[in-house]
């Protein structure tokens, strides 16, 4: 069926996203190529070649509701995010910009606020924030930031390399982010409150560079919007290859589990704005866990899965019980305006 509006769940993540943007956005543009990463590759940024060096480039736009929510604001996701997309290409982020758009009447102090977590957050990186852009209208929008970023690679790091073999790792528990915006935007109450886990990664990634060395990290991406599944989905689409995921071994918190119970959501599908999946050469897992355990935004880091053969382009789930099943890839994430 042909629909003529955009939905909601057109822009958050998982195949109904990936059509829009195929089908409509990059059907329309000629332009789509400044280095070896060109905006067809739908990685989480491009490259622009500036005197035979390439130069990772990303954007992001931020309308996460609410805007202050619990463990961040929008804000810190704003840089969270923008730094994010250039650490899993093998980035270190170089310069920042900021652009706000802001609704007219909204408060001077959360303003305040909000600038102060940009501050606070991009200085844990550390990354300047050299240029940007206000705007205010009329509409009831409360605030959106928008954030882009630059960053030097030395080597590009594709979503798109896992080699049959290949081992992957995540840094820490799953969905926690998007349980955690769904849990104070419904005014939903749990034993254990619940956190987002939004935080920049780049110093977990550069942190494992250092100890097997960047030609044996052969891809990465940050699982934000469709989470780990999205993610992993796409990773095994683009190298054409299988991932076999232990489910058993994928690290959850037990306030995301008991959210997962209660409202029948899986948090493999929920958003993550502080983690890395990161596939790495064979032979080099264990010293690649370690070198995150060792950094404190991946002291609950796990090898998860493995790279196979068979089922290429698929994502394979060893259940508890001993089963296996596809992990389908979500239409959209279940949470909007999460990010």
């Amino acid at each position: 069926m042909k629909l003529n509006r955009i939905r909601m769940v057109d822009g958050a993540g998982g195949e109904a996203m990936e059509k829009l943007i195929k089908e409509i956005i990059l059907d329309n543009i000629a332009l789509k190529s400044a280095g070896k990463v060109s905006l067809d590759a739908l990685d989480d940024g491009a490259s622009i070649n500036v005197d035979g060096e390439e130069m990772i480039f990303t954007i992001d736009g931020h309308t996460v509701k609410p805007i202050f929510f619990p463990g961040g604001d929008i804000g810190r996701l704003a840089v969270s995010g923008t730094v994010n997309d250039l650490a899993v290409m093998g980035a270190k982020p170089l310069a920042l910009a900021i652009s706000l758009i802001i609704e007219d009447g909204f408060s001077m102090n959360n303003l305040k606020k909000i600038m102060n977590s940009i501050d606070k957050t991009a200085r844990e990186v550390p990354v300047p924030i050299i240029t940007g852009d206000t705007k205010v209208v009329e509409d009831k929008i409360g605030i959106f930031v928008i954030s882009a970023g630059i960053g030097g690679a030395e080597k590009i790091v594709r979503d798109s390399g896992a080699r049959v073999g290949d081992f992957v790792l995540i840094n820490g528990g799953i969905g926690e982010h998007g349980f955690a915006i769904m849990s104070k935007r419904e005014g939903i109450e749990f034993e254990t409150s619940l956190v987002s886990d939004v935080s920049p990664i780049w110093n977990i990634v550069e942190d494992v560079a250092k100890a097997i060395g960047w030609e044996n990290i052969h891809a990465m991406k940050d699982p934000t919007r469709g989470g780990l599944s999205e993610a992993l989905n796409e990773m095994a689409s683009k190298a054409n290859v299988g991932i076999e995921i232990d489910e058993g071994s994928v690290p959850i918190k037990p306030p995301v589990k008991a959210a997962s119970e209660m409202i029948g959501i899986s948090p493999f599908i929920m958003a993550n704005e502080g983690k890395v999946v990161m596939i790495v050469a064979d032979g080099y897992q264990e010293e690649a866990l370690e070198a995150m355990k060792r950094n404190k935004n991946g002291r609950e880091a796990a090898i998860v899965g493995r790279v196979i053969k068979e089922y290429p382009g698929k994502v394979i789930i060893r259940t508890k019980i001993g089963g296996r099943r596809f992990m389908e890839r979500p239409i959209g994430d279940p949470v909007p305006r999460v990010c």
